[in-house]
């Protein structure tokens, strides 16, 4: 085996590992058979894997400032949400079972995370939402719901119920903090163990509820809604559109009613507003743009301290790596970094889709990078801003 794995491309140690992860069918056929079409339930996805921290390393995210995290309490009948951070008196106060601990974006925290998302890169990173983290006590989990996203259900520590339904009916309990389906029915029934995932497109119903302690891995990828997409879209061309001239009406005649708004002004309006235009590249330039944006919440440290040449003798050695919360994409010859579009020169294209695609660049990578003034400035800006740091893991 040994010999077998040394002569097999890195490329095709990844599709192998994913060929596990998925069950022993290949991305291709997971992407044509169950994405966004149906459930998948996978045994032994990573085998062996119960983990990347325990529930008191979650807890301790929970308390942190910079983390998002919710706290969700079954009681009698009726559901009860906090928001964090939480202080650390907060869970000994908790009762011993029926109440789940969730925290968001744990790949901008902690490197591990990071790297698990890995495992999933046949799915585009402009696709990725983040990875939340759970944990639940005996009967813990967050009511029968829908996700308007695509999910998979990683099993970490412990087991967890689930029951799923692809009904129709998504109503939900009025009134309730969380989005609880209102009229539930169970089609189908799994225990998870550490290692399993479920696989579940968007609007699937689902319930998890743990058995013992459990903490479960959830890996989503946004799904945008066509309203969303069209507000975002309006909102980035009011700063890229400009419209010449005014409105003139040079033969405006006598109305009956001065209230009335005319005929005339309205297709005139509308002449002046078909002018607007948009063609396949200002909407790539769109998505870039929009879907590498930072959450609102997320704040970069700044780097201070170092100098272009120290940067350069760093890089050198070191290379370079994205920051966990940075998201780069890219599109023919433009380049997004958490929002903000570069054109790239000729000559980058190379670097900077394997810094996106790979989320780094070893040293040994680094080449091009140090012959060419102009990359190496904008390699530096982006470590100034806190978007990229030294060093390759």
């Amino acid at each position: 085996m040994k010999k077998i794995l040394k002569k097999t491309s890195k490329k095709n140690v990844r599709l192998i590992q994913q060929k596990i992860l998925l069950g022993g069918i290949s991305p291709k056929q997971f992407l044509k058979e169950y994405w966004q079409k149906k459930p998948l339930l996978i045994r032994a996805a990573i085998p062996g894997f119960t983990g990347i921290l325990d529930a008191n390393e979650l807890a301790g995210l929970a308390c942190e400032d910079d983390v998002q995290s919710r706290l969700v309490r079954q009681s009698r009948g009726k559901w009860y949400l906090e928001h964090g951070p939480f202080p650390e008196t907060r869970f000994a106060q908790l009762p011993g079972k029926s109440w789940t601990l969730l925290v968001q974006s744990v790949n901008h925290h902690l490197p591990e995370a990071a790297e698990l998302l890995q495992h999933f890169n046949f799915i585009p990173h402009a696709r990725l939402d983040d990875l939340m983290v759970s944990y639940a006590p005996d009967g813990g989990g967050v009511g029968p719901h829908f996700d308007s996203y695509d999910v998979f259900l990683l099993q970490g520590q412990g087991k967890r119920r689930w029951r799923v339904s692809q009904q129709r009916d998504l109503s939900l309990v009025e009134d309730a903090p969380l989005r609880i389906l209102r009229n539930f029915e169970t089609e189908q029934e799994y225990v998870l163990e550490s290692g399993d995932m479920l696989y579940l497109p968007p609007h699937v119903a689902h319930w998890g509820i743990a058995v013992g302690d459990c903490m479960t891995y959830s890996i989503g990828f946004r799904a945008p809604s066509a309203q969303e997409l069209g507000t975002q879209f309006l909102t980035y061309l009011q700063e890229q559109v400009q419209l010449d001239g005014m409105y003139t009406d040079l033969n405006l005649s006598l109305q009956k009613h001065p209230a009335e708004i005319s005929e005339d002004m309205v297709k005139r309006v509308g002449a002046m507003l078909k002018k607007i235009r948009w063609n396949k590249q200002v909407v790539a330039e769109f998505l870039g743009v929009y879907l590498s944006e930072p959450k609102p919440d997320i704040v970069f440290d700044t780097a201070a301290g170092m100098g272009l040449h120290a940067f350069r003798r760093a890089v050198a050695n070191q290379g370079v790596e994205l920051d966990l919360r940075s998201q780069a994409l890219f599109y023919e010859n433009e380049f997004f970094m958490n929002g903000e579009k570069t054109a790239m020169k000729p000559g980058w294209a190379v670097c900077l889709r394997l810094l996106a695609d790979r989320r780094r660049l070893p040293a040994e990578a680094m080449a091009a990078v140090l012959e060419d003034r102009d990359l190496l400035a904008l390699l530096f800006s982006w470590h100034q801003a806190g978007y990229v740091r030294c060093g390759s893991r």
